[in-house]
């Protein structure tokens, strides 16, 4: 049954704002999770119905997605009991939705130091920040043994749009401090994907087969130290790292770091095959070293 109407947690965030617009620009109707004025005031400007609540509220979570005939779970609690709150929002969120697609956020983190190009059938080996998805997702996708219709998608590292890690923990400390900070010598890979990129390919996946997983990648797996040279030219400080030790970079930006230093390389072929999915951003060194390039931030 084509999907007309959709449950979205995280409207209101960085990855939810754009997947909003994706959804409208389908034709497809969103109502969306919120937590606040300001919020709500987001979703509603994008052309999303506000429903008051958050990520522990199972029967708002509940009620909101069996109103609808599918449901995009984009929303995160950056909290020790994240691993709880997101496991019973993907229950509640099932319940709701029933036999209609729900398609769960991953990230391809859990892979670990890949050291060459693998796929989402590579094993799993994830830094501690992100170990706690596994047994989330393999809660997930068990619903399609019993009649639910889950998809995870597993987004790269996303930039553009002015907003994500890359701007939060290298972009904006290089404005000011006047280098980027680099962790070692930067000769690890990073695999990445645009803001709007992976906005669509949550909607596509809303017509994945059940028990689907979804690498959204593209093919270009560029080095820390490029990424940190091309945000450098845009920050206004070409050429100028300061490098850290692991353990300091840890001590600065958090378990995060243990993650920004994986060596990881992964293919998106699957979901171009299976979805039809298109990647129209293609150059991220490019676009990270132009501000302005990749468009404002919406909020």
């Amino acid at each position: 049954m084509p999907v007309s109407t959709v449950f979205l947690t995280g409207g209101s965030g960085y990855i939810g704002r754009r997947t909003i617009a994706a959804l409208r620009d389908h034709g497809i109707g969103v109502t969306a999770l919120v937590r606040s004025d300001r919020s709500a005031e987001t979703v509603s400007r994008l052309g999303a119905e506000p429903v008051r609540g958050g990520l522990a509220d199972t029967d708002v979570l509940r009620e909101a997605a069996s109103r609808a005939d599918g449901v995009i779970h984009l929303g995160a609690e950056a909290t020790a009991d994240a691993a709880t709150v997101d496991r019973g929002a993907a229950d509640a969120l099932q319940d709701g939705v029933g036999a209609g697609p729900y398609v769960h956020t991953g990230g391809v983190w859990v892979y670990g130091n890949t050291g060459v190009v693998v796929d989402e059938d590579a094993p799993r080996n994830p830094p501690a920040i992100t170990a706690w998805r596994l047994a989330n997702e393999e809660r997930v996708l068990a619903r399609a043994a019993t009649g639910g219709h889950p998809v995870v998608v597993m987004p790269g590292v996303v930039y553009g749009g002015g907003g994500g890690l890359i701007e939060a923990f290298l972009a904006g400390p290089a404005r000011e401090s006047g280098a980027v900070p680099l962790i070692g010598d930067g000769s690890n890979h990073w695999t990445v994907v645009h803001v709007e990129d992976i906005a669509e390919l949550f909607v596509l996946a809303l017509d994945a087969p059940a028990g689907s997983v979804f690498a959204g990648v593209t093919e270009e797996h560029p080095t820390l130290a490029g990424i940190a040279g091309a945000v450098g030219r845009a920050a206004g400080c070409p050429g100028r790292t300061e490098r850290l030790t692991l353990a300091q970079a840890v001590d600065r930006m958090g378990p995060v770091a243990e993650a920004f230093a994986l060596d990881q390389r992964l293919t998106g072929a699957r979901a171009r095959s299976v979805l039809g999915w298109e990647p129209r951003h293609t150059d991220a060194l490019g676009e990270l070293a132009e501000p302005g390039r990749s468009g404002p931030s919406v909020d």
